[in-house]
């Protein structure tokens, strides 16, 4: 199974997000799971490539050109796969990946597992999305996500597409456990 974890660029966030990820990468690895990312070698996205690739799992890595120009993909990976543009990269991580992992990250964390979850709301697919809320990173999210549903932005069944989990391992089991049942698209 391919893992897509997306989460952090940035080295400058505390040590207990880089802990998640250095345990969920091992756990990956050592479950003969294989990761797909965002293709760097900073941040938790590195953390996570690095400790799946020394548990022995195999590593993807998907980065568009323009941020492959600053110097930051990693060198290790089994696979480096350089896109035109974001969207693409995009594209490609989805095509390759069997489960969508978020570890607490920015701008671009949310606007990619968000999109997932559009998608799997459209019909595009049916498989797991699980947010790690390291130390409630999430929880402001998981309201919002409350406050749409209470709203009517959203139907209730729509709660089945994601899940948030404390940790890694809970993470981890969710993907494992994912039954694929028939899900209702926005227009069912």
């Amino acid at each position: 199974m391919n893992i897509c974890v997306f989460c952090s660029s940035s080295n400058s966030v505390d040590e207990k997000f880089f802990q998640e990820a250095r345990d969920l990468g091992k756990s990956i690895g050592e479950a003969h799971n294989g990761l797909v990312y965002g293709g760097t070698n900073v941040g938790l996205m590195n953390e996570v490539a690095v400790a799946v690739k020394s548990a022995g799992g195999k590593v993807i890595g998907v980065i568009p050109k323009l941020i492959e120009e600053y110097g930051i993909s990693a060198d290790f990976l089994d696979e480096l796969i350089i896109t035109p543009d974001m969207a693409e990269r995009k594209k490609v991580l989805r095509d390759k990946s069997d489960a969508f992992v978020a570890l607490p990250g920015g701008f671009g964390t949310l606007e990619e597992i968000l999109e997932v979850i559009t998608l799997k709301q459209l019909g595009y697919h049916n498989l797991p999305i699980v947010f790690i809320n390291t130390d409630g990173f999430y929880d402001c999210l998981r309201n919002q996500f409350e406050t749409t549903y209470q709203e009517n932005f959203a139907k209730e069944d729509y709660r089945e597409f994601y899940r948030f989990e404390n940790n890694y391992k809970d993470a981890l089991k969710y993907i494992q456990n994912y039954k694929h049942d028939q899900l209702k698209t926005k227009w069912d």
